[in-house]
């Protein structure tokens, strides 16, 4: 699908919404050309908000994508995200997945790129830490959480993938924690 490109394509990566998409990391992905979502979407409303500049959404369901959490009128969106999927692009393979099947977290990265050394970046989610690990190839990325759920690093996150036919490069966007102020005045 994306095997000719003339400029370079830019991947927005997100996880972790948990029913909520901040409208800061709703920028980004509108700045790119596709959107990754790896996971703990919880309703069909956040991947619809999602609109990168294509339309092409690519998710997968995380450990807390269950009918359980989802709406009832949504159980059909949710059945139909698989656990994992990949990208055909330019110069590899970027593959998605939560992650939470792959747990615990010591040595996690050398299993990923153990499993998926196919691959030239996988993308997962589940602990709503932001990392970006390219000491080797396959990379490894986590973008965090990109809502407002539990986030580890202050405030919501992603990343950007951005590749060409000869160069991917990658980068992590954080965001300040949104402070609420109050007055008794």
């Amino acid at each position: 699908m994306y095997q000719d490109i003339t400029q370079p394509l830019r991947i927005a990566v997100v996880s972790d919404t948990h029913g909520y998409l901040d409208p800061r990391v709703a920028e980004v992905v509108a700045s790119c050309d596709i959107a990754v979502h790896a996971g703990d979407i919880i309703g069909k409303h956040v991947l619809d908000s999602l609109k990168p500049r294509t339309g092409h959404v690519v998710a997968v369901r995380g450990n807390n994508d269950i009918k359980a959490v989802w709406p009832e009128h949504e159980h059909a969106t949710l059945l139909a995200l698989p656990h994992e999927d990949s990208l055909d692009l330019p110069g590899g393979q970027l593959v998605v997945l939560h992650g939470h099947h792959h747990w615990p977290y010591e040595d996690l990265h050398p299993r990923l790129r153990g499993e998926f050394s196919h691959a030239r970046t996988i993308i997962y989610g589940h602990s709503h830490n932001a990392v970006f690990d390219d000491e080797e190839e396959p990379w490894v990325i986590n973008p965090g959480a990109g809502g407002r759920t539990n986030l580890k690093d202050g405030g919501p996150s992603c990343a950007v993938v951005e590749i060409s036919e000869k160069k991917w490069s990658a980068e992590l966007v954080r965001f300040s924690a949104e402070v609420e102020c109050s007055s008794n005045i």
